[in-house]
């Protein structure tokens, strides 16, 4: 088993490993701040891109993740949604794409988690992956599991099959980044992109 963090725009190793099955996103654990519970990796025209979903109170520690919410005192997703437009709007598939992520950047959720989870739902409907299951408990990790939910500073890396990128007329292909980058770019072939993705 495969065990995931809520994540917000996922990775593609994210991705890769929902395609392999058998995963489950906890959200018993506590968040952890700057990691890919809230914040996500784009390409934008001077280089890879952090959005961050601004949440209350990040800095209290031990917060269940279930109970993080949103702070919409900072305009982020008016933010966000503008990076995604000025980075993926020449994306082969950005205008097919476009009025599924729209609404994630006009609405206000009350919880990160939700939001997450929302999020991941519709990039599984427009991949055509299966929702993975999702534990409101914390899940222990068994001998043999995957638990991709530590900040991991070491460990396997992932390697991302290249594919071409927005802006690869002028700066060399970058890794992993948000699954929303490779959909832009791919559209119906991302799943193919994904099986060639392999942790080494």
């Amino acid at each position: 088993m495969t065990i995931l963090p809520a994540a917000y725009l996922p990775s593609i190793e994210y991705f890769a490993a929902l395609l392999r099955g058998d995963c489950i996103v906890d959200l018993g654990e506590h968040f952890i701040k700057r990691s890919e519970r809230n914040r996500a990796r784009i390409l934008a025209a001077d280089g890879p891109m952090a959005l961050t979903a601004q949440v209350r109170h990040a800095d209290r520690p031990r917060q269940p993740m279930r109970e993080m919410r949103l702070d919409y005192s900072k305009r982020w997703q008016h933010q966000h949604w503008g990076a995604l437009v000025a980075s993926y709007k020449a994306s082969p598939f950005f205008d097919h794409y476009a009025a599924r992520f729209e609404p994630f950047y006009r609405r206000e959720f009350e919880f990160l988690a939700d939001y997450d989870l929302r999020l991941l739902e519709m990039l599984c409907d427009a991949a055509r992956i299966p929702m993975p299951t999702v534990s409101e408990r914390y899940v222990d990790a068994a001998p043999g599991d995957l638990d991709l939910r530590p900040k991991r500073k070491e460990g396997p890396v992932f390697t991302t099959e290249p594919y071409v990128q927005a802006f690869a007329d002028r700066m060399p292909f970058v890794a992993n980044l948000s699954f929303a980058d490779l959909l832009f770019a791919e559209g119906p072939a991302s799943v193919a992109v994904l099986t060639r993705c392999r942790p080494e």
